[in-house]
């Protein structure tokens, strides 16, 4: 068995229905994020979506990567970090900015 082929039996691509399954999200909702460019999915024929099963491991991997980034910048403590508009950080300064 191949390490990123985890589903023996199941080919290369996955329909929406399939990643959907994958993400437990609604086929709706996997076509917003190929609509939005977020997720990668090809055309077969006339109007079949296909979605490579590698593509959406890349795109759960990405998803976890920003949120352990986030969950970084959120707990991050140090009174001299340097927010976004290269202000220092004091106590009580809100990291994010409303625009």
């Amino acid at each position: 068995m191949n390490e990123m082929d985890p589903s023996p039996g199941v080919g290369r691509f996955l329909t929406v229905a399939d990643a959907a399954e994958v993400l437990a999200i609604t086929p709706a909702q996997v076509l917003d994020l190929v609509r939005s460019g977020e997720l990668i999915a090809i055309t077969v024929g006339r109007a079949s979506l296909r979605i490579e099963r590698v593509v959406l491991e890349e795109y759960i991997e990405a998803r976890y990567e920003e949120a352990r980034r986030r969950q970084l910048w959120e707990g991050a403590t140090d009174p001299t970090v340097v927010d976004l508009t290269g202000r220092q950080n004091s106590p009580g300064h809100n990291r994010t900015t409303n625009t």
